[in-house]
């Protein structure tokens, strides 16, 4: 098992319920991005979506320049960019100038694009996504490398074409490839020697194919001279943590059974789950967490042992439960699932119970000092009449 410190961010569709002002939504995303990077999150990764009605944004790179005036450390990334949607040149320049604007902090994710009505509505063929992000990705990450590329595909072309910016950092833009349960997102990761994001890694087909993907990323990484990063790995599950489990439930029941309904006659996208209670069923599945940081901590432990280990586990933003509640889940998984998993408090404890297991022979070490002290004020000046207390600390000492 690796063991280097696991980083902690979140990924946001986003959904939203189709009855609130939109507004007041994206609103609630930028707020939250916000307070993320006053607790500490490392990464936030925002979606892009174009129907169905919850998942309303439909730049993630809009989203990202607006809160990155918003956030100081937090980094950003697209997750992710839908490949066959966008002409390569394009994206890699939007992606360049956001490298800019928000100094580094910029990440890149790639995908096929996760809805297939997205891609209707396009003109595209759902068949023919995955192809065509083959086809992007390479000329996009020498885009990105700052390589000058030629190429011709039957939907886009690039002739002699090279950005006008070098990258803002040294490392370049970060690029990371969406992996489910296919070897898709895996192979592409290893041919290019990127970062593997694994969408919805606690579903059943996703978590068990954890390590096969990452073999399949590894083995295709040598075959092509090239190295892929357990670190750079990231996984997404659905979380929320309150002070009790039966709080926790209560928080999100009216909130889960809308999300539920949505991927089960909107979005075209499997979610198992038990019948009858949803809550039940998915958290028994090992999909969700609904319970206290306790119950989240076992969570990524349970990731670690199936993945052979990883670098950044990505909450699942959800909106199930109202904003107030939303924000204390955050900040509870800061304050007591951070400091578990990162060994952050490992001295602290040590050292607390050394002094627990030594404090009879510290407090007599005091006593004793301090009464010398003050018998030793007493014979300088002489004093006959000390008050009863300091005589008594004398005669201890």
């Amino acid at each position: 098992m690796v063991d280097y410190r696991l980083r902690f961010g979140v990924f946001i569709p986003p959904f939203h319920v189709p009855t609130e002002n939109p507004a007041l939504a994206l609103a609630r995303d930028l707020e939250l991005v916000e307070w993320l990077d006053k607790l500490g999150y490392d990464e936030a990764w925002i979606g892009e979506h174009h129907s169905g009605g919850w998942e309303i944004n439909a730049s993630p790179e809009l989203f990202i320049a607006a809160v990155a005036q918003r956030t100081r450390h937090i980094r950003l990334g697209t997750g992710v960019s839908s490949l066959p949607y966008h002409h390569p040149y394009m994206l890699a320049e939007r992606i360049r100038q956001l490298d800019y604007l928000t100094h580094g902090r910029t990440m890149l994710g790639m995908g096929p694009g996760s809805l297939p009505s997205d891609a209707y509505m396009m003109g595209i063929e759902t068949a023919k996504v995955r192809d065509m992000m083959d086809e992007a990705i390479e000329p996009l990450v020498r885009l990105l490398r700052g390589e000058t590329v030629t190429t011709r595909t039957d939907w886009f072309s690039l002739q002699e074409a090279r950005l006008q910016l070098r990258s803002c950092t040294e490392s370049g833009v970060e690029i990371a490839v969406a992996s489910q349960v296919s070897p898709t997102g895996a192979r592409a990761a290893g041919k290019y020697g990127l970062n593997l994001l694994s969408i919805g890694a606690t579903s059943t087909g996703a978590f068990n194919a954890l390590g096969s993907n990452w073999a399949i990323a590894e083995e295709t990484a040598r075959e092509y001279g090239n190295t892929v990063d357990r670190r750079g790995w990231r996984l997404v599950g659905p979380v929320h943590v309150a002070e009790t489990r039966e709080k926790a439930r209560e928080q999100i029941r009216a909130g889960i059974e809308q999300w539920v309904d949505y991927f089960r006659h909107v979005a075209a996208l499997p979610l198992a789950h038990a019948s009858g209670d949803p809550i039940e069923g998915l958290v028994q599945s090992g999909f969700l967490v609904v319970g206290t940081p306790d119950d989240c901590v076992a969570q990524i432990k349970r990731l670690q042992q199936q993945s052979g280990g990883f670098g950044c586990f990505l909450q699942m933003a959800h909106n199930w439960a109202d904003f107030d509640a939303t924000k204390r889940s955050y900040e509870l998984i800061a304050r007591y699932v951070f400091p578990k998993i990162q060994n952050l408090n490992t001295n602290r404890l040590e050292s607390e119970a050394w002094l627990r297991a030594n404090r009879e022979k510290f407090v007599g070490a005091m006593q004793s000092a301090v009464g010398a002290k003050i018998a030793q004020y007493a014979k300088e000046k002489g004093a006959t009449n000390l008050p009863p207390g300091i005589v008594e600390t004398i005669k201890k000492s």
